[in-house]
């Protein structure tokens, strides 16, 4: 079970690093877009940008999911059980809400990127020019989030486990 559980943290770790790295392929892309002086060769690389956000946007999306399905939902515990809790528990506490807090702000940033490059206006003039790419780093920031995540959440259960074993009257 637990040679599942690491694999599925990989896949959640390569998930982001590749949604990071869309991002900012996309945000590239965008550039040249931006650069590109003819019409049509406009839209075409606008097409491209917004197919990297979107597959981007995605990845991040399924990555949290899955993080959060892997690590996050293992307990959830009252806040008199936290401040009773070992620091093991407190670290996996803290890295969940803060992949969520990453996750709510790179998950709108990645949006509106796309969506700016979904506009298939005359003109490659965007309006916020670094979206992609902060929420691309924003996605390497939520895999190294989710890696802790789940590395604490399994000391801490897996210390849980054994102290209750030890516990227990024979």
């Amino acid at each position: 079970m637990a040679n599942v559980r690491a694999f599925v943290c990989l896949l959640v770790v390569a998930m982001d690093i590749l949604a990071g790295i869309l991002a900012i392929e996309a945000e590239a892309a965008k550039n040249k877009a931006q650069k590109s002086s003819k019409s049509l060769a406009c839209k075409e690389v606008r097409s491209n940008a917004f197919e990297l956000a979107l597959a981007a946007t995605v990845l991040l999306a399924l990555a949290h999911v899955t993080s959060n399905l892997l690590g996050g939902c293992i307990c959830i515990c009252s806040m008199d059980e936290l401040e009773k809790s070992s620091s093991n528990r407190q670290l996996w506490f803290a890295c969940l809400i803060s992949s969520w807090i990453i996750a709510a702000v790179g998950f709108p940033m990645l949006v509106i990127g796309m969506l700016e490059n979904s506009k298939l206006q005359g003109s490659c003039r965007f309006l916020h020019p670094h979206f992609l790419s902060i929420g691309g780093g924003l996605c390497f920031v939520h895999g190294v989030l989710c890696v802790i995540l789940y590395v604490s959440s399994v000391v801490s259960f897996e210390t849980d486990k054994v102290s209750e074993l030890v516990a227990r009257p024979r």
